[in-house]
């Protein structure tokens, strides 16, 4: 693995750390432009990184958060990652920031391509940062193995900035930003945390398709900068 890798013993240590180097990668980001771009993912393991993240010293004001990618559910459905994003992120300093959320009122992802790439069109260029998690299955963003269209959101020169997602063992359609989005970032950083998820990245450092676990499109991708975030537990 090329990845510079930090390990921590619990996911609140790496959730400090974590938090000083986005925010000074955000700062470094508006010291050269007049906003900043912050992508964030969903779960119950950014949680603790969100609330550190929200304290820090930071012009959030010129700061856009966005979203990797989102389940099709309202904002305020227990699954979503909008919910999560203003309940955890958007309090304290980073309050505010501006949220550009990927969710709109159409009933599908599969017809709001076009609607969330113009929602989103601050970020076609370049995200300052990315945080991504890692299911066990492999996934990263909403990359599901077996989704009908993977490979179009795994296309790592695609001109697409989002793809819609049904993943097939995980419930609600999904909206994602696209590999090639990804690949653009400034920044990025993996977050994970415990045994289970060790041992599924270890796998993916090996040999094998990118399909099977699509979180080796980023693991075997030059760019962008992605550094690996590990705890061994909570």
């Amino acid at each position: 693995m090329h990845h510079p890798v930090h390990t921590f013993a619990t996911n609140a240590e790496l959730s400090q750390e974590l938090a000083g180097r986005i925010a000074a990668d955000l700062a470094a980001a508006l010291a050269q432009r007049k906003r900043a771009i912050l992508a964030v993912s969903g779960g119950s393991t950014p949680r603790p990184l969100f609330e550190a993240l929200s304290l820090q010293q930071l012009q959030w004001s010129r700061v856009i958060v966005t979203q990797v990618d989102e389940r099709w559910v309202e904002d305020d459905h227990v699954d979503s990652n909008a919910r999560l994003i203003k309940q955890y992120l958007l309090q304290n300093r980073a309050a505010a920031a501006e949220f550009l959320g990927m969710k709109t009122p159409d009933s599908s992802p599969f017809t709001a391509e076009a609607a969330v790439s113009a929602k989103l069109a601050p970020c076609a260029e370049v995200i300052d940062v990315v945080v991504l998690g890692m299911g066990d299955d492999g996934h990263t963003a909403s990359f599901f193995p077996g989704a009908a269209t993977l490979a179009r959101a795994l296309d790592p020169v695609g001109t697409e900035l989002c793809v819609a997602v049904r993943p097939p063992s995980a419930p609600h359609d999904r909206m994602t930003l696209s590999l090639a989005t990804l690949l653009r970032a400034r920044h990025a950083y993996l977050h994970i945390v415990g045994a289970a998820k060790q041992a599924v990245l270890n796998r993916a450092c090996g040999p094998g398709e990118i399909a099977q676990l699509p979180i080796r499109a980023l693991l075997r991708s030059e760019a962008p900068a992605l550094e690996i975030y590990y705890a061994n537990g909570n």
